[in-house]
């Protein structure tokens, strides 16, 4: 029997928003989760704002997506994650990522690190998160802390919070295959100067090759493969999806054939979406998607049509 597409929606605060309408709209389509970014100076502060979208439905999971691990100690994480699942009754969920914007570290006191430290401090922070919401203690010296570390208050509702590892490096995807309860695939690539876009490298192939990152991680360490999620770029319902592809293909320097494939970006009716779905599940193992809730109204009509 297949396993059930889920979506999400990964949402932002925007100024005048009805930020718990938009909760409650999420819930009554039938999302999985309503998620939110991370971005220190640029957006809102995202347990703040979970902890609000939980108040304003009552079945709908909630979760960061993804929070910068390199910027953030893992007791404050874990701490801030244990109280928004307190609050939601047992709904939270954690995104953990390496992080892209130099700003984040500067406005911090740090300098961006390379990006083999970037995945090692987003491991080491995701594993020292794992353990404290499981109730172990983390010894001081693997966080470089004065004294051992432990969550004793507040403890979580959820026996396991799931917790997701999001990005596209590989050593990360090959750790979240061991260690995660779910891995997110961004499809996108090395940072550009303005250092909050990125360049995108989408074929079926690189899908492949990151899925198979996250399978050997989970062989190696003996444990079944996490769901995967990918976090869908554009969506855009057409009766022409050759035409609006072929119009992307220009603009990314990538082959119509690849951009109707890769699972980042849904082009054409309700029903070539939902084929498209089911064929990545197929493929790939994708179950899991998230849309940005400029896609909200479009989501209707793709779920009937799944």
């Amino acid at each position: 029997m297949s396993e059930r597409i889920e979506v999400s929606v990964q949402a932002s605060l925007a100024e005048g928003s009805d930020w718990g309408a938009l909760a409650r709209r999420c819930e009554q389509v039938g999302c999985r989760a309503l998620l939110i970014g991370d971005h220190l100076g640029t957006a809102a502060s995202p347990f703040v704002a979970l902890a609000a979208a939980a108040a304003a439905t009552s079945q709908l999971r909630v979760g960061s997506y993804v929070l910068n691990a390199g910027v953030r100690h893992p007791l404050l994480i874990a701490s801030d994650v244990a109280t928004l699942d307190r609050v939601s009754g047992g709904r939270a969920e954690v995104g953990l990522g390496a992080g892209h914007t130099p700003a984040e570290w500067e406005m911090t006191g740090q300098h961006r690190p390379a990006p083999a430290k970037r995945v090692h401090q987003a491991t080491t922070t995701a594993a020292a998160v794992r353990a404290l919401l499981d109730g172990h203690t983390v010894p001081a010296a693997e966080l470089q802390a004065l004294t051992d570390v432990a969550l004793q208050e507040p403890r979580p509702v959820q026996p396991r919070i799931p917790l997701l590892i999001g990005g596209s490096n590989p050593e990360l995807l090959h750790w979240g295959g061991a260690h995660a309860d779910a891995v997110g695939l961004s499809g996108l690539g090395r940072t550009l100067p303005d250092g909050h876009s990125h360049t995108v490298s989408w074929s079926p192939s690189r899908v492949e090759s990151h899925v198979e990152l996250i399978r050997d991680g989970a062989r190696r360490a003996h444990v079944r493969a996490p769901p995967i999620e990918a976090l869908v770029q554009q969506v855009s319902l057409t009766d022409d999806r050759e035409a609006m592809a072929h119009s992307l293909a220009k603009r990314l320097d990538t082959p119509v054939a690849d951009l109707l494939a890769v699972p980042y970006l849904w082009i054409g009716t309700p029903a070539e979406i939902a084929e498209h779905l089911h064929t990545a599940r197929d493929r790939w193992g994708i179950r899991r998607w998230v849309i940005r809730d400029s896609a909200l109204n479009d989501l209707p009509q793709i779920l009937a049509a799944l």
